[in-house]
């Protein structure tokens, strides 16, 4: 975790082989000026397993451009988007173009899952074999209901025809309804609408169930309370096919953060109590939560102006990721190694990209004692939608080695 001054040096140590192989010399003769005795951290470039990129359909928050290049600036060069955008992503004929798009405009690998169903309606199976021929990497219902539990089973079984993988993003609606925050006190104290813990475990729990019924797999992300943690360790010990992630801002916020209303801590899943973050830290320490994604989601700067309630939800996540994640390894949650494994090197897997993320290659040069405020000017997203604005942070990707 040193700098190096030369080619045999600890600052390679977390670069796996293809990675250190493919170092250009422009960037081995940079890191060889590196001042020595000052802490650096040399990574593979990191894999997001959800970000919203607002584009198309929601450009008024940002666009494939802006925030595909405050993911390169931060160390993300795949990224990994849902759905739900407008238009639906579900005709793969049109995702090449978005793809390159996102390459020319934004110069990151957009990989996109397709819609599980037809509009997200949760009424019948999307046309899974074009969007696997379109390339998706999975299919997903965002985190849109099915109308029952027979038409989730089935078309869970058509996906499993093909060898697509599903993405959860586990939420029961009939529970959830039109819940803002954490059921909790501090959502009781302001008068805001809560959402039991046991939304999330419910449809996960059925979720769960249907996996190991069709034998599909399946990926479950921002899982946000102990007893979500507890299912997944029950799933993994069967042997289901299953992994499963957590948002960065879920490690380091709670429902604490909503006091005064405070709607820049408004996001679905909503931020939960301590304890369930408690939980949440000891599944990725153990290994039961696979990855860490950013969960990034744009905003312009009247979207969080209304009541709590009617803000918008959703946190601009790309500029603190790096930051928290620095903090995860000082907090020993994490060894730097394990904290690659949970951005890098098991994103790529999950998403079922490891060959081309070899090939493609890169590096990021981290500065873990770095101090900066989150300000407007610091932020390279178009949303500044953040509850961490105007805080000291510590961390910083400082360079990318990218082609």
């Amino acid at each position: 975790m040193s700098t190096m001054l030369n080619t045999d040096v600890p600052i390679l140590n977390h670069l796996p082989k293809a990675f250190k192989d493919a170092l250009p010399q422009t960037a081995i003769e940079k890191l060889s000026t590196l001042e020595s005795g000052r802490e650096t951290w040399l990574l593979p470039p990191l894999v997001d397993l959800c970000a919203r990129l607002r584009e198309p359909g929601q450009q008024q928050h940002g666009t494939l451009k802006s925030e595909g290049s405050a993911a390169r600036g931060n160390g993300f060069l795949h990224v990994v988007t849902p759905p739900d955008t407008n238009p639906i992503l579900e005709n793969g004929s049109l995702l090449k173009g978005l793809r390159e798009r996102a390459l020319s405009d934004g110069g990151i690998y957009l990989h996109i899952l397709g819609a599980l169903t037809t509009g997200l309606e949760g009424e019948r199976p999307s046309n899974i074999a074009g969007l696997k021929k379109g390339g998706c990497i999975a299919v997903s219902n965002a985190r849109r209901p099915f109308r029952n539990d027979l038409v989730l089973l089935r078309t869970l079984e058509y996906a499993a025809t093909f060898g697509m993988k599903v993405f959860f993003y586990p939420d029961e609606p009939s529970l959830s309804g039109d819940g803002v925050a954490h059921e909790g006190y501090i959502a009781s104290y302001h008068g805001l609408q809560g959402i039991p813990w046991i939304a999330e475990t419910v449809a996960l729990s059925t979720q769960l169930l249907m996996v190991e019924e069709t034998g599909i797999a399946a990926h479950f992300s921002q899982l946000s309370c102990k007893s979500s943690i507890e299912l997944m360790r029950w799933a993994k010990d069967k042997g289901l096919p299953v992994t499963c992630d957590v948002a960065m801002h879920q490690l380091y916020l709670t429902d604490d953060n909503l006091e005064g209303f405070n709607a820049q801590a408004y996001v679905l899943p909503p931020l939960r109590s301590n304890t369930d973050q408690q939980a949440i830290r000891r599944g990725l320490k153990d290994g039961t939560i696979d990855a860490i994604c950013s969960h990034h989601e744009p905003l312009n700067s009247t979207a969080k102006k209304a009541p709590f309630a009617e803000s918008t939800p959703g946190i601009s996540n790309f500029d603190t990721f790096m930051a928290l994640a620095c903090q995860l390894v000082n907090d020993e949650v994490l060894t730097l190694s394990q904290l690659v494994d949970k951005i890098c090197l098991n994103p790529a897997k999950i998403a079922g990209i490891s060959e081309q993320y070899e090939a493609i290659g890169g590096a990021v040069l981290v500065d873990p004692n770095l101090e900066w405020q989150v300000t407007a000017q610091s932020m390279l997203s178009s949303g500044k939608n953040t509850p961490f604005f105007n805080q000291q942070l510590q961390g910083r990707v400082v360079e990318t080695f990218f082609g």
